[in-house]
């Protein structure tokens, strides 16, 4: 494992690609066709964000990239407590250099305009793509975070490490599916934070939801990794595993 910096360098390097590449399907193919990146356009590009950086990183940081679950690892104890905050801080400074870099590409076509552009910001009720009201963004970034971070704590485990990338980019990917058309997608609070900051006014004020609920999700995941029966089938599937591998 590196040191501490070089883990934060990896976050903050990881968040800024899974911004730059899922925020730039929502912007750059908005600006091609109708409906702002909806479809699979968005979902897939956020996947496979995810999926090649967490390949790239996962024996750096552990390539969490999102806020709910390095704190989900945290509340398991699969994390150290006293990393938490800089893990934190590196995302949301990884994020907002991804969406500073989209917003320099973005700007290079004529008639972008920033003021009025949601920027890939989340949103709910008039700012929500498809007009959902606030209890049905909550609902589901609760529950898509739960799933989520609870997801990433399962296949953490040193037997299924080779594959725990590809398939946390396919689930986010099929959460997007749901998710972009009623909050733009968000289920990582560092992620909602890069484009709230260029976009300002509505997107700083909905922004707490974006924080509450996938903190929410993340602590209810890492509770429910913990309880003690999930353990027990835990130890007695691995001591399975080893007596089925022994020769």
């Amino acid at each position: 494992m590196s040191s501490l910096s070089g883990r934060l360098l990896t976050e903050a390097a990881g968040t800024a690609w899974i911004v730059f590449v899922g925020c730039g399907s929502l912007i750059l193919n908005g600006a091609l066709s109708q409906g702002s990146g909806a479809g699979l356009v968005a979902p897939v590009a956020f996947g496979l964000a995810l999926a090649t950086a967490s390949y790239a990183a996962r024996g750096l940081s552990g390539a969490h990239f999102n806020p709910a679950v390095t704190i989900g690892f945290a509340v398991a104890q699969r994390f150290r407590v006293s990393h938490l905050l800089p893990y934190i801080a590196a995302q949301i400074l990884g994020a907002t250099a991804g969406a500073a870099l989209l917003d320099i590409v973005a700007g290079g076509r004529p008639g972008f305009d920033l003021a009025i552009s949601d920027f890939g910001a989340n949103g709910y009720a008039e700012h929500s793509p498809g007009d959902f009201q606030l209890q049905s963004a909550l609902v589901l970034e609760l529950t898509m975070s739960l799933a989520f971070v609870w997801m990433n704590l399962q296949i953490s485990r040193r037997a299924l490490r080779t594959i725990a990338p590809m398939v946390n980019g396919a689930c986010l990917c099929a959460i997007y599916v749901i998710a972009v058309p009623v909050t733009n997608g968000s289920i990582n609070p560092a992620r909602s934070s890069g484009p709230a900051l260029f976009v300002g006014g509505w997107a700083l004020d909905q922004l707490w939801l974006f924080w509450a609920a996938p903190i929410a999700g993340g602590v209810l995941a890492g509770l429910l990794h913990s309880c003690p029966g999930v353990d027990r089938k835990a130890r007695a599937a691995g001591v399975t595993r080893k007596a089925v591998e022994r020769p």
